[in-house]
């Protein structure tokens, strides 16, 4: 089957319709993420103020850009149950839109019809840094919204740091307002299975588990406006622009990875 594209938005009742539909949705799984990860399991967050501010905080017109390590299904969701309750419950101005792929929560119907409404953007892996998911990822951000991304560009249960993929670069440097950066590190048990695969096993069956321990290190927001200004400047190239970009966050996961892996390590 085709995968479906995503949804558009065109009468006012439609836009309507669309976006109590996208609260309810948005609402019922970022409380049921709060819950799972809160309750039934053991999180330590350190330095979320820094995500927590800038998702809420941050001046209007000015967007916000997160990146990850993608170890797990349930990353996203999950991940933003760890927030406070008014953000959560913002679902218009303060829960993320992100990327995913279009073949596996696009394939039908139903889940386009869903995970749209979760404010989620396909793309198609492959199809480059200019393909449609990405200028709605850029017109999002020239909106000053929050974007969500996953540059591994793939679920990575192996230990190494797969080589991130150019959009990110793209959507930091061609957004009309330079977006603020925010990377950021899972990890959950260093023996057995690592990181956010503890929740959510990434091998069939696919059943949640509790009890597991997950440590999650909010890195500071990376600067990248002498990058973007040289590229305005026509100093750089697009594709200069983007590795450079690109090539910053990959050497910043890599740090985070140790320091959070660290902290893990203390957990008794």
């Amino acid at each position: 089957m085709e995968p479906m594209e995503w949804p558009l938005k065109s009468s006012a009742l439609g836009k309507v319709s669309w976006r109590f539909q996208s609260a309810f949705i948005l609402g019922l799984v970022g409380l049921s993420s709060k819950m799972y990860l809160g309750w039934f399991n053991s999180v330590r967050k350190y330095n979320y103020d820094i995500l927590e501010k800038n998702a809420e905080e941050r001046p209007d017109g000015v967007p916000l850009v997160t990146v990850c390590n993608h170890t797990s299904c349930l990353d996203d969701p999950c991940l933003w149950g760890l927030m406070k309750i008014r953000t959560v419950l913002n679902t218009r101005k303060k829960v993320r839109w992100t990327l995913v792929a279009r073949e596996l929560l696009f394939s039908t119907p139903f889940r386009c019809a869903f995970f749209s409404r979760a404010k989620a953007i396909p793309v198609v892996r492959g199809d480059g840094v200019h393909q449609k998911g990405m200028e709605v990822a850029l017109e999002r951000l020239n909106q000053g919204e929050w974007i969500h991304i996953f540059p591994e560009g793939a679920i990575n249960m192996n230990d190494a740091i797969k080589r991130l993929k150019w959009g990110v670069g793209r959507l930091i440097a061609e957004a009309q307002v330079t977006p603020i950066v925010v990377p950021f590190w899972h990890e959950g048990k260093l023996l057995l299975l690592p990181r956010m695969d503890d929740v959510l096993p990434n091998q069939s069956p696919y059943i949640p588990r509790i009890m597991q321990r997950v440590t999650v290190l909010i890195g500071e927001p990376m600067e990248f406006t002498d990058t973007v200004e040289e590229y305005r400047k026509a100093r750089k190239t697009a594709m200069e622009a983007r590795k450079q970009i690109t090539d910053q966050i990959q050497e910043r996961f890599k740090e985070l990875k140790e320091e959070t892996r660290l902290l893990h390590s203390k957990w008794r």
